[in-house]
């Protein structure tokens, strides 16, 4: 069974790149052929170009199979090709899907014969047989004796912590990082600039303040209240945690202190994360503190007036249906909130949330307007803040 391939939504290089690694791929494969897009079943799509997105809208509307070719670990696609990608990688891809559709084929019920006509027979002679000699059974041998289950002895329990000294060297478990690194690699803690006053009444400042880049480095365990594990890698940005956003939200509301943290070494960190999933990227959780910061308000340092606009395509979460909307709408050029939110079918407060989680992740950016005299000057400050500047 043939498969039909095409190519849109992408620059000339990368299709000539997808072009030259499916001809190597098909060498392997050989069930595909390369179609226009029109007269394709399956297309790949670049969802981190501009148009990819559209594209991908345009395409899901038509039936279209789309294979989303992004940098993304998730995409809104039927299939991921991840970025960068290589002939492997695609031989991958285009197998998977191939045995998806054979097993398709082979699953389809086949259709029941009808039944001949009996053919009448004549009955056959009875032949006698002798009785057969009776057989007298072994003994059963006796059941061996199970062995006796190891027990396991318990861990002993953990020590109790020290008392905390009055000294600030001896509270603190996690060093700084201009001292010398022990065979643990602590977290390494740079110093926090100092509070605004504006920013205080911001309820996830302490929390956003852990996250930006070069505030601590190393390894960690966090959960506060009820919320979920996350265990964070600092140093390469990513952590391990529930895929999906909401039942992190309240970290973002309570104070979060560096005690609160647990470091990990590397032994420890390897046996955690070999039973979690792949790592999702720290982004993420900055920009859902830029999501929860404003409470449909502007960050401080931009105007209410002011024309916002997608810099490049987020990746949205399923979470919020609304915001693909949303990114939709400002994809097609600076706009203001209340244009966003009429084209989106969204409310004004909803389209101010993702504004300000794409500020802060710096996808969007603002074209235009003037900024309140009252703002001005602080734009330096908590959003610097949450992109880690």
């Amino acid at each position: 069974m043939l498969l039909t391939l095409g190519l849109t939504g992408m620059d000339q290089a990368t299709e000539a790149a997808l072009k030259s690694s499916f001809s190597d791929a098909n060498e392997r494969l050989g069930f595909w052929i390369l179609q226009t897009e029109a007269d394709a079943d399956f297309v790949i799509v670049d969802m981190d170009s501009m148009y990819g997105p559209m594209s991908w809208l345009r395409l899901h509307a038509a039936g279209k199979q789309v294979i989303g070719l992004t940098a993304a670990p998730r995409t809104q696609a039927d299939f991921l090709l991840l970025r960068p990608f290589d002939a492997r990688q695609l031989t991958s891809v285009l197998g998977e899907i191939g045995g998806t559709q054979a097993a398709t084929v082979v699953a389809a019920p086949m259709p029941t014969p009808a039944p001949k006509p009996p053919v009448a027979m004549a009955a056959p002679t009875p032949i006698r047989i002798p009785e057969p000699a009776p057989v007298t059974a072994p003994a059963p041998a006796p059941a061996p004796t199970p062995a006796p289950m190891a027990v396991v002895a318990p861990p002993p329990p953990p020590p109790p912590a020290p008392a905390p000294q009055p000294t600030v060297a001896a509270s603190a478990p996690i060093t700084p990082p201009q001292a010398i690194a022990p065979a643990t690699a602590p977290i390494a803690v740079t110093p926090a600039p100092i509070e605004e006053p504006a920013t205080q009444a911001i309820r996830n400042t302490a929390f956003m303040h852990w996250l930006r880049p070069g505030a601590l480095t190393g390894r960690a365990r966090y959960q506060g209240g009820n919320g979920p594990e996350i265990f964070i890698d600092f140093t390469q940005r990513q952590y391990h945690g529930p895929s999906t956003l909401k039942p992190l939200a309240e970290y973002f509301v309570a104070n979060v202190g560096l005690r609160d943290f647990e470091q990990l070494d590397d032994r420890a960190w390897q046996t955690v994360v070999a039973k979690l999933g792949a790592p999702l990227p720290l982004s993420r959780l900055q920009w859902l503190g830029g999501l929860l910061s404003g409470e449909g308000k502007l960050l401080p340092g931009y105007s209410p007036e002011g024309r916002f606009v997608l810099s490049k395509w987020p990746e949205t979460e399923r979470e919020y249906p609304r915001h693909f909307r949303i990114a939709t709408a400002m994809m097609k050029g600076p706009s203001t909130i209340a244009e966003i939110a009429v084209s989106s079918s969204v409310p004004a407060a909803d389209v101010v949330d993702f504004i300000n989680a794409n500020l802060a992740t710096g996808f969007a950016e603002q074209v235009g307007g003037s900024i309140p005299p009252s703002e001005a000057g602080k734009s330096g400050g908590l959003l610097d803040r949450l992109r880690g500047r």
